[in-house]
């Protein structure tokens, strides 16, 4: 849905200027992703972020208002922060028939652009709609380098999670990105909008898969950023809004609808993690980094790094039961060391301790995860610098392949 490059705050004057969510008109269709080890074994949901509208405002903390009309779909509708409300527990988004700024109508639109963004997990809404003609609810995320220089839209990427139009009980879930032009990739599933509904993504680096109560409908392949996919491997905000009119629902409103509202129960955000188990206790493996590099020991002999084009005997790691549930990773008689966290990491112990002691995660997508005893993650720095065991949370530069 492009955005208004005006009346827009002023953190986002650069970044929401044209931003657009259509139906599927030039679609470049990815390889639908394949079966993971979330298929065949529980994932473990971490809760990272959510907003459960329990107040009586709206939370500024999580939410930025956006401002002013959005001609760029040739919707009719004014933005304004009076038409996003907090009651019973629910954000309302009420779209409204009164002229403001030169529009006939008005209604909401907020997100959370530099106040949380997420690369991979799960998101979903609890949200109930009303039909109406001329009505266009979206639940969706845009990636948050829109406002850089050369990015723009639909270089960002944009994920619709949900999106519905005028009164059809069709919910929509889309995709759009640049390969050599807009492309768009997705799909639909019949509901009932009227009531409520858990509407999620869960996104991980080998795809993107929509659910409504759990149930999924469609699924994208962004693995090896397969079709140019590659700006969905970057972290996304959270958007919420409800237009009139525009170029996909038609200019015709049902004004006997008006005043029409979408309610938000909460906004939730989830890591995902396959967690215990599954370690290849006394196998020798190989880790490969997000860059496609190999993880080197550097043979004990300075921090580790994650550059290797090919895997030699420096890059190749026993997994040694370390009791407790946990696991020691030796190369060349030696073990790995988190170091606590507050130094690059080495591989150059002759005896294991705590730090020398990490927690086997197996990631939705089948890649893992090392997390050493100050709680934190291992990363591959990209390959660009030395490794650490400092990340709070796993994305893409924290997660291996064996």
């Amino acid at each position: 849905m492009k955005a208004n490059p005006f009346h827009v705050g002023a953190l986002l004057m650069l970044a929401l200027v044209s931003c657009s969510k259509e139906p599927n008109k030039a679609v470049l269709q990815p390889v639908a992703s394949t079966t993971t080890k979330a298929a065949t074994e529980a994932v473990t949901y971490n809760l990272i972020w959510s907003d459960e509208f329990n107040g009586t405002s709206v939370n500024t903390s999580n939410w930025n208002f956006e401002t002013g009309p959005n001609g760029a779909n040739n919707e009719k509708e004014y933005y304004q922060a009076a038409n996003a409300t907090v009651s019973n527990g629910n954000l309302v988004i009420t779209a409204k028939k009164e002229s403001v700024g030169g529009m006939p109508y008005t209604s909401a639109r907020l997100n959370t652009a530099g106040k949380f963004s997420v690369t991979y997990g799960r998101i979903e809404a609890r949200i109930k709609l009303t039909s109406g003609q001329g009505l266009w609810p979206a639940f969706w995320m845009l990636g948050s380098n829109i406002g850089q220089a050369g990015v723009g839209w639909p270089k960002c990427g944009e994920i619709d999670i949900l999106e519905r139009i005028n009164t059809s009980n069709t919910v929509y879930g889309t995709i759009h990105w640049d390969n050599n032009g807009h492309v768009s990739y997705g799909g639909n599933m019949v509901t009932t909008p009227d009531d409520y509904h858990v509407y999620a993504v869960e996104w991980d680096p080998n795809g993107i898969r929509w659910f409504v109560d759990g149930t999924q409908y469609v699924a994208a392949n962004i693995q090896n950023n397969i079709n140019n996919t590659g700006a969905f491997h970057n972290p996304f905000f959270i958007i919420l809004n409800l237009a009139v009119a525009g170029d996909w629902p038609g200019q015709t409103v049902d004004e006997s609808k008006l005043p029409a509202n979408m309610w938000v129960d909460y906004v939730r955000v989830y890591s995902m993690t396959q967690s215990g188990g599954g370690a290849p206790i006394g196998q020798t493996i190989t880790l490969k980094g997000f860059n496609n590099a190999f993880v080197s020991s550097e043979n004990g002999t300075q921090a580790m790094t994650c550059n290797r084009a090919t895997a030699q005997a420096w890059e190749q790691f026993t997994v040694i039961d370390a009791g407790g549930g946990k696991v020691a990773l030796q190369a060349m008689g030696k073990y790995v060391s988190s170091e606590n966290g507050v130094s690059a990491i080495t591989c150059n112990r002759t005896t294991i301790g705590d730090w020398e002691k990490f927690d086997w995660i197996v990631n939705a997508d089948g890649t893992i995860a090392l997390r050493g005893n100050n709680g934190r993650y291992i990363s591959c720095e990209n390959g660009t610098q030395p490794m650490t065991c400092n990340r709070t949370t796993i994305s893409g530069w924290e997660a291996f392949r064996i």
